[in-house]
């Protein structure tokens, strides 16, 4: 083999590695299901005071770049069989990288600190709870195409046992996302001094990319919040307890 077809065909190969690294070219933009009011992106998860933030409708989104990175955006409705009239309520959002294989399957690595899910069972606790959300996702496969009633891009995902999901339609490109960069990352930091000055520093470069005005009530809250109402139905119980044994008392006494 001469040098120059040597040159080409190691040029090429490099060429086709760099395209698979940094992700598939259709897939970019912001996806959402039908009802297009789940989306990525400032409007679904707040950063800067931890939050995640209702759509008025249930939906999947999922974004993707060409430099291979993703975020996604899930509200669901759970039903309740044995109490139809008292569904739950999911919200999960993460960001992190993706592959796509050779086999035409979808790697999906989210950052572990960033992930965020809020559960609300309105039935069991007026208030929800919001935990830390980290799920690597492999999909079978996906779709693009031209959806032959809406006239639109289409994406078709399928989970890892081949269930497809709901499908959804191209809302924004370039996509509408959050910084892929960690944006709550944790500390090892001895110095408190130094802890303190790390969270301050990346919270006000989210406050410059968000806008300052963009403040809402923080996870410290919501958690105080159900705390306290845990504290609070205990004292009730054991004041119920206490007038069930005065009643007693004063039945027989009487």
């Amino acid at each position: 083999m001469t040098p120059s077809i040597r040159s080409i065909l190691i040029s090429g190969l490099t060429y086709l590695s760099l395209a698979d690294a940094q992700g598939a070219v259709d897939l970019v933009g912001t996806w959402s299901t039908k009802s297009n009011k789940t989306l990525t992106g400032p409007g679904f998860y707040n950063p800067v005071a931890d939050q995640l933030i209702e759509p008025s409708r249930t939906g999947i989104s999922y974004s993707f770049t060409l430099d291979g990175h993703y975020e996604e955006a899930y509200y669901r409705a759970i039903a309740n069989p044995s109490n139809p009239a008292c569904p739950a309520g999911i919200m999960q959002w993460q960001h992190g990288t993706y592959v796509k294989a050779a086999n035409g399957s979808l790697l999906l690595t989210p950052i572990s600190v960033d992930g965020r899910q809020l559960l609300s069972e309105p039935c069991n606790s007026a208030n929800a709870i919001y935990t830390r959300y980290n799920q690597t996702e492999m999909l079978k496969e996906y779709q693009v195409l031209t959806d032959p009633y809406h006239n639109i891009p289409r994406l078709n995902l399928y989970e890892f046992d081949g269930s497809p999901m709901p499908p959804m339609y191209l809302a924004y490109s370039p996509p509408q996302m959050l910084p892929t960069t960690t944006l709550n990352p944790t500390t090892n930091a001895t110095s408190s001094g130094a802890s303190s000055t790390a969270t301050s520093s990346s919270s006000s470069k989210l406050k410059r990319w968000l806008g300052e005005d963009f403040e809402i009530e923080g996870v410290q809250d919501i958690i105080q919040r159900k705390e306290i109402a845990l504290v609070d139905a205990d004292k009730w119980w054991w004041f119920g307890v206490g007038l069930t044994g005065l009643g007693s008392v004063l039945y027989f006494c009487f």
